[in-house]
């Protein structure tokens, strides 16, 4: 895996297939993102495929199923389009390394698919024994993609929510931030509350707006992003939150942006996380 991690002779085919999943317009994008959904369409939609051709290996084990089998392979076969593209559009906001290990990925369950497409094709023809074999060689191929997808998701953390970890390293109660002249308006600032860097944007009217720094898509700095219509673009693949309540109103991020309460006390700026998302 690590040396798949390093592989650089793949970066100029990886920058050309970015180039083709990113000239989809940004609402189909946030569709097979999964932004809908709260986490990412993927995952969810691998089940169908795997399911059904791991059903499809165990009738093919029982004789007399054959017929069972190659129904289920077709169906493998149909559902394994709309996982791929929810997976290619996830691919293609992926660093580097994890990018390398999704390409490997990818071409793994390729081979599947060309395997499990060559197995029905024997079958139609009544060659059952050449599609049982292209068939389990299909299963293998998908298990070795699962495996790299595993690593993909636990190991690379690609998927993960990356602000998660606020609601439980943050202290409760009240945090100085610094004193409200201290805070630009329109300008974001940085600041540091129990260890969680978090951007302080003072508005016109001194309200002060206090969101998680880093981007729960792939932890990119937002205070270094644009500052428009009350939201915040991450600079790094252009997930937009909304400022007020950190709602993920474009993606590729899945998952909203930890907010903090704020409040001016004798011109000293105060932030907390709100009650119920420190219980969560």
């Amino acid at each position: 895996m690590d040396r798949i991690e390093g592989a650089r002779w793949a970066d100029p085919l990886i920058k050309q297939l970015r180039g083709v999943v990113r000239r989809l317009p940004p609402p189909t994008r946030d569709v097979l993102h999964g932004r809908w959904l709260g986490h990412p369409a993927h995952p969810a939609l691998v089940q169908v495929p795997m399911g059904t051709w791991t059903s499809a290996a165990l009738l093919d084990l029982i004789p007399g199923k054959g017929r069972g089998a190659g129904a289920l392979i077709a169906v493998g076969l149909v559902s394994a389009a709309p996982a791929a593209a929810a997976g290619l559009a996830d691919w293609a906001d992926l660093r580097k390394p994890q990018a390398r290990v999704g390409l490997v990925h990818a071409a793994a369950n390729s081979a599947a698919i060309a395997f499990y497409a060559a197995s029905l094709l024997a079958r139609l023809r009544g060659r059952r024994l050449r599609g049982r074999a292209l068939g389990f060689a299909g299963l293998t191929s998908a298990t070795v993609g699962g495996a790299l997808g595993g690593h993909l998701a636990y190991r690379q953390a690609a998927g993960a929510n990356h602000a998660e970890q606020v609601a439980a390293v943050v202290e409760p109660g009240w945090h100085l931030l610094g004193s409200l002249s201290e805070f630009p308006v329109g300008t974001p600032v940085v600041r540091v509350s129990s260890g969680v860097s978090v951007m302080v944007l003072r508005e016109p009217d001194d309200t002060v707006r206090v969101i998680a720094d880093r981007c729960s898509h792939m932890a990119g700095p937002l205070s270094e992003g644009e500052i428009a219509d009350g939201c915040v673009t991450c600079p790094w693949h252009g997930s937009v939150f909304r400022l007020s309540d950190g709602w993920n109103i474009r993606g590729p991020a899945t998952a909203p942006q930890p907010v903090f309460e704020t409040r001016v006390t004798t011109g000293r700026v105060m932030a907390r996380l709100p009650e119920e998302t420190k219980e969560l």
